[in-house]
């Protein structure tokens, strides 16, 4: 490995590491998505894993192609510009839809009581409210969570800003191996990062009572998502 390779190997492991923490985009949906829907930490950690390698692989794709067909970085760069807007106002109009949603389902899931008859006539009631999503299963139908879909695409649609102009052209300059290794180690050191936060702060969420706000934990995890999506859009993040 020559120096220039070494050095820009460095770059890309220091890079994917702050591009990630820098970018709530990279974790936050997952952590409130997970508390929200109640996804097991397995689960959880399979579809950010997923994700993220939609994320960083379509930005590899993008930089591959460019570099084999020898296209300007202009060219290359205005794609990825593209792509980065569609997938900011994914993120703001998924957030809103589902903190819309998660709004409506919290005004309509209101405490109520239920009366119990005991023997010798005793009356016993209680008020609750239903916090948990109850899933009726007819048949003929079957119920198809599109949540952790929605995310991956408009993760595959997000590009890895720097990847492309910073680690993949210069080290195209070079040969071959090297753009290969400068892009794995920005692609597993982003998800490793990734990971561990996303399952560091859901087990940390999922520790906290939220009592009567329980049932508007999808109004906060669709409002979390659209204002991750506002700060893209409007500060760049």
């Amino acid at each position: 490995m020559s120096d220039q390779i070494l050095v820009l190997a460095i770059n890309a492991a220091s890079m994917g590491f702050i591009h990630t923490v820098l970018g709530p985009d990279h974790y936050l949906p997952f952590i409130v998505m997970s508390k929200a829907r109640r996804w097991s930490g397995f689960k959880t950690g399979i579809i950010t894993f997923l994700c993220g390698l939609g994320h960083v692989g379509s930005s590899i794709l993008v930089g591959a192609v460019g570099i084999a067909f020898v296209l300007g970085f202009s060219k290359v760069e205005g794609i990825e510009v593209i792509r980065g807007d569609i997938a900011a106002w994914a993120f703001v109009a998924f957030g809103f839809l589902y903190m819309t949603w998660g709004l409506i389902r919290a005004i309509k899931n209101k405490s109520h009581k239920h009366s119990h008859l005991h023997s010798g006539g005793v009356v016993h009631e209680h008020v609750h409210t239903h916090s948990e999503d109850h899933d009726h299963v007819h048949k003929g139908e079957k119920a198809v969570n599109l949540t952790p879909w929605v995310l991956f695409i408009i993760f595959v649609l997000g590009p890895c800003e720097p990847l492309i102009p910073l680690l993949m052209y210069p080290a195209a300059k070079h040969n071959v191996l090297g753009v290969i290794t400068v892009s794995l180690i920005f692609a597993v050191t982003t998800l490793v990062t990734m990971l561990v936060i996303v399952l560091l702060l859901t087990y940390g969420l999922k520790a906290l009572p939220f009592g009567r706000l329980e049932r508007y934990t999808h109004a906060i995890a669709g409002a979390t998502i659209f204002l991750s999506g506002c700060a893209i859009v409007f500060l760049g993040l």
